[in-house]
């Protein structure tokens, strides 16, 4: 006899039907452990004597199931699909076969067809991931700039805004300084401040904030640059802006970090 395959619960039913069986548990005991009555303890009892074990198997193992969509169709379908709704979404797919084609078919059903034919992407192929920026090869090649807005000393103080400045090849913390508020005039003075110390960078790198990036692509004035960018090609530094956060991880972290050890401290 070959391998016999069973669920737990079938092979549950083995053990007590066994018992029954073998005259150590009543038909009554047997359908109070199974949940089952008298006389379907009794036709189980009967399919493993002329059957054996292998007999209290769910009949339906193996075998079709009654509403499941043949072959042909499924193929057909999938045809249809393929040809006139490949640009369409499972659920919109799923309304026009049973629109035109009669097929009702559930919209998870289409879905599986259509991710098995490489028309549909699911959820965690749609995702898409930011390549990683290199970090430039020199100290104080790039310097990433930003500026976070919060009530640092509580009510210690008024609300103001933390700008710090992170060199992108090291990570290192160039500069931090505290100023009234995210303007071009706060960075102007923190430029200065920089400059002073640290001598002139390659380019900064930036988030799209109004000081470092014009809003308006149709302003006539300033030749497309803010009123910090100009003064940045006066002195031959490059102003880069992120296009994610993610870019700019190595300042928000440095942020963060400032950010944290203020609570703590207030």
């Amino acid at each position: 006899m070959g391998w016999v395959v069973m669920s737990e619960r079938e092979f549950n039913r083995v053990e007590v039907i066994a018992q029954v069986v073998h005259v150590e548990l009543s038909n009554a005991g047997a359908g109070n452990l199974l949940d089952l009555s008298v006389r379907q303890i009794s036709r189980l009892v009967k399919r493993y004597r002329d059957e054996g074990a292998g007999g209290l198997r769910h009949r339906a193992r193996g075998k079709r199931h009654n509403n499941q969509i043949s072959d042909a169709k499924r193929a057909y379908a999938q045809v249809v699909i393929s040809e006139y709704y490949s640009d369409f979404g499972p659920t919109l797919a799923a309304e026009k076969l049973e629109e035109h084609l009669g097929l009702k078919v559930s919209r998870e059903t289409v879905r599986k067809w259509m991710i098995e034919a490489g028309i549909w992407l699911n959820k965690a192929q749609r995702r898409t991931f930011h390549q990683p920026r290199h970090r430039r090869e020199a100290y104080g090649e790039l310097i990433q700039i930003d500026g976070s807005d919060h009530r640092w000393f509580k009510e210690r103080g008024d609300p103001c805004t933390l700008l710090v400045f992170v060199d992108d090849a090291t990570s290192t913390l160039m500069q931090f300084q505290f100023v009234p508020s995210e303007s071009a005039f706060s960075y102007f003075s923190a430029l200065d401040h920089y400059l002073g110390k640290h001598g002139r960078p390659v380019a900064f790198y930036s988030d799209k904030h109004s000081v470092f990036k014009v809003a308006n692509d149709q302003a006539k004035g300033g030749a497309g640059m803010t009123q910090f960018g100009r003064a940045l090609s006066e002195l031959n530094i490059e102003i880069l802006c992120a296009n994610s956060s993610q870019a700019k991880g190595r300042v928000d972290l440095h942020r963060s970090t400032a950010f944290t050890r203020a609570v703590c401290c207030c």
